[in-house]
């Protein structure tokens, strides 16, 4: 099961015309140089993604500076751009660093509010360089795994392991978010530096490289972060997650109605038959309910942004990011359910390599447990509503 070759169109009420142009210009360069045979020839490449493709996405479209501001050698764009490359990135499943580096790393960055440190580090990320945000613990993303002891009043030695890291084994910088006394802290250092050892683990989603950091004595770089600095880069992240599973969620409905359009059983195509047509509506209700919270999300990201700092912005910081949780939450189970009933609705070959549908299914679990498990979520958005 491909994706559809299908033209990626303007949303009523998501995309003004400059954003349709550039959406429809990452989906034209993905539907050339990724399509389902070059995103299995990445995903087993030595670096687990096409780092051609990736300096054209830079070079050409300018998908890692796009959020980032023209003092930082940025596009000076809003989140919602950056938002949907990651829905487009997500359609094709195409192995990439975006939510890495220019997502992840770069909103580290941005959320801490350290103009040095984004004058730095920024330029590089908007260029290309990868980036790693070292963050999990062993048990998820609530905990970081790494402690920083300081050393100095701008320097520190972690100690430590980060799980999960996204493009770590190929990255030039990592970034830090660790315990630092009573509090969580943000640090730099080269990945090449005396005490970290990266490597690289075994995943269930093949169209993403995942790996360990560990810090032993490691000598880092501190970033002053503001109060909001968690809730600005988990409302980013979660945003651009569901962002990618919009995307994906989308592919998976469109290749299923064409294959049920295609294959035929009892002298009809399956398509016809009623049973099968409410099972897709439904799934389609879900992509387009998925996609208008993932980008309600978007547009309190960049509100947020916009703002810059302040009470008025950490106020709306806190806002964004509980509209990115539930996002995530509902986007998460959303393609795991579409996911699901897609290798259904595909029969016996749904499960077939020759096939797609089982790259989506492994997506769609994949992500859902990225940035921390939809139940662990709902439970902080339970306190946070007071129930």
């Amino acid at each position: 099961m491909s994706a559809p070759a299908t033209e990626a169109t303007a949303s009523p009420g998501v995309d003004t015309d400059e954003q349709s142009a550039l959406r429809q210009s990452v989906a034209s360069l993905l539907e050339k140089k990724s399509d389902s045979a070059a995103v299995r020839t990445a995903f087993a490449s030595e670096h687990g993604y096409d780092p051609a493709l990736w300096s054209t996405l830079v070079e050409q479209i300018g998908a890692a500076a796009l959020s980032i501001p023209e003092e930082f050698d940025g596009a000076g764009a809003t989140w919602v751009e950056t938002h949907l490359v990651c829905e487009e990135l997500g359609r094709r499943l195409t192995p990439s660093p975006m939510l890495g580096s220019a997502v992840l790393s770069a909103q580290a960055l941005l959320a801490a509010g350290d103009a040095g440190a984004s004058a730095r580090l920024l330029p590089g990320i908007a260029g290309g360089e990868v980036a790693a945000l070292c963050w999990a613990g062993r048990d998820g993303w609530a905990t970081p795994g790494v402690r920083a002891e300081g050393t100095g009043p701008d320097s520190a030695t972690l100690t430590g392991t980060a799980h999960h890291v996204l493009g770590a084994d190929t990255a030039i910088t990592l970034l830090v978010v660790a315990v630092t006394g009573d509090t969580v802290g943000l640090f730099e250092l080269p990945a090449s530096a005396d005490g970290v050892t990266v490597t690289r683990v075994p995943v269930m989603d093949p169209t993403r490289t995942l790996s360990r950091v560990e810090f032993d004595g490691a000598t880092a770089t501190a970033i002053t972060t503001r109060p909001s600095f968690l809730p600005r880069l988990r409302a980013a992240a979660w945003a651009a997650i569901s962002a990618e599973q919009v995307g994906a969620a989308r592919a998976v409905l469109d290749a299923t109605v064409q294959y049920t359009q295609e294959r035929k059983q009892f002298g009809r195509v399956i398509g016809s038959f009623q049973a099968l047509k409410h099972r897709m509506a439904d799934m389609y209700v879900k992509v387009e309910t998925a996609r208008s919270l993932s980008y309600s999300a978007a547009a309190l990201v960049a509100e947020a942004q916009a703002l810059g700092d302040g009470p008025a912005a950490d106020e709306a910081a806190y806002a964004a990011e509980i509209e990115a949780a539930a996002a995530k939450v509902y986007c998460s189970e959303a393609l795991q359910w579409i996911s699901g009933e897609s290798i259904q609705l595909h029969g016996g070959v749904g499960i077939t390599w020759e096939y797609d549908a089982h790259l989506y299914f492994k997506r769609a679990h994949g992500t859902a447990q990225l940035l921390g498990q939809p139940h662990e979520i709902l439970s902080a958005l339970e306190v946070a509503a007071g129930l």
